[in-house]
């Protein structure tokens, strides 16, 4: 019985342990994203299916990650 209350405070420590250095992570920007923002306008797909219909669309994605897929 003993060892389960030590196991529950070990358990306890590292979740406040996980905590802890999740809170200081969020608090020193690691989470802070300039980057992606200023890229997303060259990824953005609503424009480059213009004057096809949707089902084309859709297919012409899922060829491109297919592709994708056997590249790598």
């Amino acid at each position: 019985m003993s060892v389960i209350v030590v196991l529950i405070g070990c358990s306890l420590l590292l979740a406040l342990g996980f905590l802890s250095a999740f809170v200081w992570a969020v608090r020193s920007g690691q989470f802070d994203d300039s980057y992606t923002p200023s890229m997303r306008i060259l990824f953005d797909g609503r424009g480059a299916n213009k004057g096809i219909s949707q089902s084309e669309a859709q297919e012409k994605n899922s060829v491109r990650r297919s592709d994708k897929l056997h590249k790598q």
